[in-house]
């Protein structure tokens, strides 16, 4: 994954809206909530102390004080070591809700909407039946939490909105490319890494998905369970795959919906990355020709082309928002990217290219913006900080020139629409640590079976990912969506949905070669 900067299209394998921008705000509201379970917050569960260490114990005994948070919610705060290595040196909250099950509770369901960076407290609070089904939150006590660094739990914390305003959406000087204008992109990275490191409280070293992993066994055993059932989006099967390499034994039921490959490199990522886009934008392009309102005309290579020609223009003549910001093309890819998240959105990108062929760039920057998380000339999270604050710990440092030459040269063969916009100065450069991270395949020797599961045409985290985890997985079993979007789990595919509702609920285990959903 990469920085959300002037080059935050490279490596975009879990963009935080990613999950939630296709299918809740681009509609303009939120999906119906599912019928509440009680609202009293009920028995606080004994903590499974069991196999931990005096250092720990402390963690893992806690009990668990839960209040009414609205909706039929129930919400509570668990403390967390800032260093693993280190507990007893300092600790961190983790803000936790709960949706109790609505019939008789087989344990805790944990989710997470993906990101790095995503608030999982936000998804369950507002949008529970988006994140999973009914027969999910009539048989689990569904747990949305906000992992370290992120939304409510104990945050990175970098800009004010008119920093970020700046740092996402501002014009560099110079042609792309140059000199000039790579000074000045690395100047905006150094801004924004620095306020990151001034206004975080000492927490930046400690925001990594290891840490976040073995929060997330904190919360299974504060919960009351000896085992972690769990459903992970976009970057949350990262986040749960390596759950599973630390604790194969402690795994219940793991589902992983639009799969991160452990194994590929940052590079590796941006070049698949872009190739996915272009993909889905080829798709999309298809798709408007047959439209009437389609603002292009002729074969989709030839509107690939006029869409090229429309961004090169934006490169020389931005145009003017009426909030004073300037559209130029890697704002206008951003409203791009994020249309592509889900073919439902896909009329919404129409509307958009049709208008800034127009001259007005409103209905872009209103894709841009959703992207982004910005709302009113305000953020409504952290996403932005957090994001950028996991990648740039996980993965580690790519320079080596020939195979960056490599990379770049087959992007532009395989994706020369998005290849002008991809690359560029990376924020991991100017951060204030090392990476920790390390990449590598991961096993889970001794887990039980964990379902991987992944979209054809996925842009964000593309089918060969979901193949290549679930195949290293000793437990890995795929289930394929044909289609287009980002993820595949309650989407509307009763294929799908039925063969992960009857694993969590019943056990049942999809045969090792898998099931393709068409």
């Amino acid at each position: 994954m990469t920085t959300r900067s002037a080059s935050r299209l490279r490596r975009i394998t879990t963009v935080t809206a990613g999950l939630v921008i296709a299918a809740l705000a681009l509609t303009g509201c939120l999906y119906s909530m599912i019928p509440a379970g009680s609202a009293s917050p009920g028995p606080t569960a004994t903590p499974d102390t069991s196999g931990v260490s005096g250092e720990l114990t402390s963690f893992y005994g806690q009990k668990l004080t839960w209040k009414n948070c609205g909706s039929g919610m129930d919400c509570t705060t668990v403390t967390a070591p800032l260093d693993w290595e280190n507990p007893a040196k300092a600790s961190i909250d983790l803000a936790v809700v709960r949706h109790r099950a609505s019939g008789a509770a087989k344990g805790s369901l944990l989710t997470n909407p993906g990101g790095p960076g995503a608030s999982g407290v936000d998804l369950i609070k507002s949008s529970l039946s988006f994140a999973v089904s009914t027969t999910l939150a009539k048989n689990y006590d569904v747990i949305g939490f906000d992992p370290r660094g992120v939304g409510s739990s104990t945050a990175v914390k970098c800009f004010d909105a008119k920093d970020m305003d700046a740092y996402l959406y501002d014009l560099r000087p110079g042609a792309r490319g140059s000199a000039e204008w790579t000074d000045a992109v690395n100047a905006a990275n150094k801004r924004f890494a620095d306020a990151c490191e001034k206004n975080s409280d000492g927490i930046l070293p400690y925001i990594t998905t290891v840490n976040s992993a073995r929060d997330m066994d904190l919360l299974r055993a504060v919960l009351g369970d000896k085992k972690l059932n769990y459903l992970g989006y976009s970057y949350g099967t990262f986040l749960g795959a390596t759950y599973a390499e630390l604790y194969p034994q402690r795994v219940g039921h793991l589902v992983l919906d639009g799969a991160i490959d452990p194994a590929v490199s940052s590079l590796d990522v941006s070049t698949t990355q872009a190739i996915g886009f272009e993909s889905a934008l080829r798709a999309y392009m298809a798709d408007c020709l047959k439209n009437k309102k389609c603002p292009f005309q002729g074969t989709v290579d030839e509107a690939m082309s006029d869409l090229g020609a429309l961004l090169a223009g934006l490169e020389r003549s931005p145009q003017r928002n009426s909030d004073g910001r300037m559209l130029g093309p890697d704002s206008m890819m951003t409203s791009i990217v994020a249309a592509l998240y889900s073919q439902d959105s896909w009329s919404y990108l129409t509307e958009s290219l049709a208008a800034v062929l127009k001259g007005d760039p409103s209905i872009a920057f209103q894709l841009a913006d959703f992207y982004n998380n910005r709302q009113n000339g305000t953020y409504t999270d952290n996403s932005t900080e957090a994001f950028n604050a996991y990648n740039c710990m996980d993965y580690p440092t790519d320079d080596d020139p020939a195979a960056k030459a490599a990379s770049d040269a087959k992007i532009r063969a395989e994706a020369p629409t998005v290849a002008p916009y991809w690359s560029g100065p990376d924020l991991c450069a100017q951060w204030p640590y090392p990476p920790t991270g390390k990449r590598g395949e991961i096993h889970a020797a001794g887990s039980g079976p964990i379902l991987v599961v992944g979209t054809t045409n996925d842009p964000a985290t593309p089918y060969a990912w979901a193949q290549s985890l679930a195949k290293q997985l000793d437990g890995g079993v795929l289930i394929t969506r044909v289609g287009e979007g980002h993820t595949g789990y309650n989407k509307g595919n009763t294929c799908v949905d039925d063969a992960v509702d009857a694993y969590f609920v019943d056990g049942t285990v999809p045969d090792k070669a898998g099931i393709r959903c068409e």
